[in-house]
């Protein structure tokens, strides 16, 4: 699940699907909506000259999708030879097995229940298909499950939804956990600082070619959103549900669910660092 409420004073991206880097293409998924914003982005990533690619969530269970990802490859003149999940959530992983059934590929993934094949992902995994370098960073937060993708030679990241393209993501309440999401925030900015990571893939909406801007306007983000929520339950407001209703006020009703997600983990933060 992915919230995404348009916030002002967000950097803005650039165009969606296509190709991104030198060895990033996207192929954007049918199914847009508030929460998955356009769709899934499926990434299909490959070294320049290599005829082998990695696909990077398949997205939905949507046989056109599916089927769309690999003539992509293919009008390439390359074969996917491995397929990546940045996390389990449906719109990014419930077309995967279909996908590999289509493409005769193992999938790899954090979460055993979600591999199929031998190997999983993990801290320090470093991916090298086709002569691509891709190295595993795992990003919890969103859900326990996520990672990123460091992509050195293009400078980038996919970040799948714990940095979007356009709007910021929820907390996926009780999977997800506010203090391993600030860590793991943290944790880009220093790939953006150290690494020159300076942009990123995200798994929904645009790609953007600020990362430490973005991922630092997350951060000043969620001190802010922490900030009000605390005080909201200073001023006597002790419900999840009407904390959202005082403080995101702002945002789209339709959009209260998932924030709410967010607002349990806020509350579960706050109570766990004795703030309330």
């Amino acid at each position: 699940m992915t919230h995404a409420a348009a916030l002002p004073g967000q950097p803005r991206g650039g165009v969606i699907g296509g190709p991104a880097t030198d060895r990033a293409v996207c192929v954007l998924a049918p199914n847009p909506s508030a929460m998955t914003l356009d769709g899934t982005n499926t990434w299909l990533l490959s070294e320049p000259g290599s005829d082998l690619a990695v696909a990077v969530d398949p997205g939905p269970l949507d046989e056109g999708h599916l089927t769309n990802v690999i003539a992509t490859a293919e009008r390439a003149g390359k074969r996917v030879a491995l397929t990546l999940l940045t996390h389990g959530h449906p719109d990014h992983a419930d077309g995967a097995a279909r996908f590999a059934e289509l493409t005769g590929t193992p999938v790899r993934a954090l979460d055993q229940a979600l591999r199929l094949g031998d190997e999983g992902l993990g801290e320090g995994d470093v991916i090298t298909t086709g002569g691509l370098e891709l190295r595993v960073v795992p990003t919890p937060g969103h859900t326990a499950d996520s990672l990123c993708f460091h992509l050195p030679a293009d400078s980038a990241v996919l970040t799948g939804d714990t940095v979007l393209g356009r709007g910021t993501t929820v907390v996926a309440h009780p999977d997800g956990r506010l203090g391993d999401y600030l860590d793991s925030l943290r944790r880009l900015r220093s790939l953006a600082v150290d690494e020159g990571v300076d942009t990123v893939l995200p798994g929904h909406g645009p790609v953007l070619n600020d990362a430490r801007g973005v991922i630092e306007f997350y951060l000043a983000h969620r001190a802010n959103r922490l900030a009000q929520v605390e005080t909201a339950v200073e001023d006597g407001y002790r419900t999840p549900s009407e904390v959202v209703a005082h403080v995101y006020a702002d945002v789209d009703r339709t959009l209260w669910p998932a924030a709410e997600q967010s607002v349990r983990a806020q509350l579960d933060y706050l109570g766990e660092h004795g703030l309330i």
